[in-house]
């Protein structure tokens, strides 16, 4: 069996300080409900600068320039020290700043609403053409308006002001004057995953080299849903992006599934290649604006940064088989159904343990597992624990359950077998697809020989079920043998009709 093989996985973060303040989900209701907090006042003191969040060791792993065994020795928390020379570039994307994810903004922006101020629109425009990707979109920064004109336009709550350093330097307009789903609120949180979904894109085109012309799809699979008040996520993101970025040959849908929704597209897209429909699609997605600083007022209560101050993206290429690349198993996918609840066990039964099973597996075959990523420095202050390791344990406790590991192994397991937690907590983000970059990186050198993708989602957020969700895949090392048609080619088919046509020509002048 020829399988689909996966390529090149791209990874950024923004830096957007002054977005936690005024756009995160937890900040925005503090200041609807209680505006005098003491919360909102000391918030901007416990704000990491740029510098700090590029020296973050999580960071640093996200985007490339640290492996997952690097980041498990280094001492925790990992806020307390940065990565000494910590670059913001790279070899899997970048940690951008908050005023040129502002200029990415402006050039995603196809509607003209999004305005900068005359300046910062001159200093951004500089930083475009110093950047290396971003250097050919530099002249698409036009001219800038007057500050006071973007102060007005805030005040008058017809546009959401973007501010630098607590200073307004932009604004995003409402694109409706009574529709609530393109109030400037809801523009501003679907230009937000746009213009990083866009930034992953760019950087997956890159460092693949894919011709832009042989992309087929796209599968856009962050957590919002775009439209009007007539339907509200009717789509369609990935086109969008894809419009920026270039990809002029594709077309693309939207894919939803909370947490999960990263993994149920990496499958979608296997199929489609593996089907012969596409040669090449990418999953991406950018991040959200709601989700930063959701965890403020935990961490300024343990006296630490608020350490959800980044937009996270992703985009990952999926191919036909070049007997190179690592496989993606269609064969091993585990499936949580309708019907098998929401119990941890059963939930990792479904995910982990039966796709291997029905393929002769068992669960220490797997290298490494990735559930939700999610970096423990964020999480553990909460009262949420480390993830990553919660997970890890879950299943090496379901492999000595199944008679597959002795229990005095199981310690050893969560080492042998998991990685530490390093993506952001942006939902969608961390659940599974932070190994891909990575993995592809190990296999190729034989440092792993496979590795196993978990997505899993909570539905009952949406209040319409209160069932859980989940879906799994193996990827694993390409054997170099890609699987021979048995039937004849297009153009051996070709050939032979005309035969046939010709001969029954012959056949008719007789």
């Amino acid at each position: 069996m020829s399988f689909p093989v996966v390529k090149k996985a791209s990874y950024i973060l923004v830096n957007t300080p002054d977005m936690v303040i005024h756009n995160g989900t937890t900040q925005t209701l503090e200041r609807e409900t209680n505006p005098n907090s003491d919360y909102l006042k000391g918030l901007k003191n416990h704000l990491r600068s740029f510098e700090d969040a590029v020296g973050y060791a999580p960071n640093q792993t996200y985007i490339g320039n640290l492996t997952p065994e690097q980041l498990s020795e280094l001492k925790r928390p990992w806020h307390t020290s940065n990565v000494e020379d910590a670059s913001r570039f790279g070899k899997f994307g970048e940690i951008m700043p908050q005023d040129e994810f502002y200029g990415l903004l402006k050039v995603s922006d196809v509607f003209d609403l999004v305005i900068l101020e005359k300046s910062f629109t001159e200093m951004v425009k500089e930083k475009f053409k110093a950047h290396p990707i971003l250097n050919a979109k530099a002249e698409e920064l036009k001219s800038g308006e007057d500050e006071a004109v973007i102060e007005k336009l805030v005040n008058d709550k017809v546009a959401e002001g973007l501010y630098e350093n607590g200073k307004v330097v932009g604004c995003i307009k409402r694109a409706h004057e009574f529709d609530t789903n393109l109030s400037s609120h809801v523009m501003l949180e679907n230009l937000v995953v746009k213009a990083s979904g866009v930034l992953a894109l760019l950087h997956l085109v890159k460092s693949s080299g894919v011709d832009v012309n042989e992309v087929g799809y796209l599968i856009e699979c962050s957590e919002e849903a775009i439209g009007d008040m007539n339907q509200r996520g009717g789509g369609n993101i990935a086109k969008a992006c894809g419009e920026i970025a270039g990809i002029k040959g594709a077309t693309g849908v939207d894919m939803r599934g909370f947490c999960a929704g990263p993994t149920h597209a990496l499958i979608t897209a296997s199929a489609l290649v593996k089907s012969g429909i596409y040669k090449n699609v990418i999953i991406f997605a950018g991040g959200c604006t709601a989700k930063l600083g959701m965890n403020g007022k935990d961490h300024i209560k343990k006296e630490i940064p608020v350490l959800e101050d980044c937009i996270g993206g992703f985009a990952v290429l999926v191919s036909e088989n070049d007997g190179v690349s690592p496989v993606l198993r269609t064969d091993i996918i585990g499936r949580h159904t309708i019907g098998h609840g929401a119990a941890p066990q059963a939930v990792i039964e479904a995910l982990v343990l039966n796709p291997l099973t029905s393929n002769g597996m068992k669960i220490t075959d797997v290298d490494k597992y990735a559930p939700e990523m999610q970096t423990p420095d964020i999480t553990e202050p909460t009262g949420a624990g480390d993830v990553p390791t919660q997970n890890y344990k879950m299943i090496g406790a379901l492999a000595v359950k199944s008679g597959q590991l002795d229990r005095k192994e199981l310690p050893n397991f969560v080492k042998q077998h998991g990685y530490p937690g390093f993506a952001p907590t942006q939902g969608h983000i961390p659940s599974g697809v932070p190994i891909i970059g990575h993995g592809i990186e190990h296999i190729m050198n034989g440092t792993l020989k496979n590795f196993m993708v978990i997505g899993k989602g909570s539905l009952f957020l949406g209040r319409m079920t209160n069932l859980f969700d989940g879906v799994s895949i193996l990827v694993e090392k390409n054997t170099g043998l890609v699987e021979e048609s048995s039937s004849a080619s297009k153009e051996e088919i070709k050939k032979m009709i005309a035969e046939e046509m010709k001969k029954f020509a012959e056949q008719l002048m007789k």
